[in-house]
């Protein structure tokens, strides 16, 4: 297998892989693991393997802050399918953009914070979405709740009808 066969999700590319976010099932038929691409299963042997890149080279990349894999209860590394797609992106801007470390590694901050702030935006828009449809829901039980004996005032146009008027004495 080459190492462009894995694809964004966890198991693209692997013969009988599960698909991202649908949970395995024990052999009782219950979920037991839901597995997506930023599951931490692969250890830094087959981390390697899949990126191209070697193992030394993994431990490297984790010192200076470039893929952060998550770690197990005795400190080992476990690489997640996004964690692979992030060390051939750095492999990628290091070997073909002649980038180097601490460019890509800025390059990373950045593109975090610009995915932080959409999710941002995204989330401040929803906000304004329900807030909106409040005001409206309030305003609707406003016109509800008035009076239908009234008679709702309506400008007069302009016109040439002479009207006296006399006070009472």
């Amino acid at each position: 297998m080459n190492r462009d066969s894995i694809g964004v999700g966890l198991g693209d590319g692997l013969p009988g892989g599960p698909r991202p976010g649908r949970p395995t099932r024990s052999p009782a038929g219950n979920p037991a693991y839901v597995l997506t691409e930023d599951t931490p299963v692969y250890v830094i042997s087959v981390a390697a393997e899949l990126s191209g890149l070697h193992p030394q080279t993994l431990r490297q990349y984790d010192r200076l802050g470039l893929v952060c894999p998550d770690r197990t209860a005795g400190r080992g590394r476990r690489y997640s399918a996004r964690d692979i797609q992030q060390l051939r992106e750095v492999q990628r801007l290091s070997q073909d953009e002649g980038i180097n470390l601490a460019g890509i590694k800025r390059i990373i901050e950045l593109e975090n914070q610009v995915a932080a702030l959409q999710s941002r935006i995204t989330e401040l828009a929803d906000s304004l979405e329900g807030a909106a449809s409040a005001l409206q829901q309030r305003e609707a039980a406003v016109h509800a709740s008035y009076r239908r004996d009234l008679v709702p005032y309506q400008q007069v146009t302009q016109s040439s009808a002479l009207v006296v008027w006399r006070p009472k004495r």
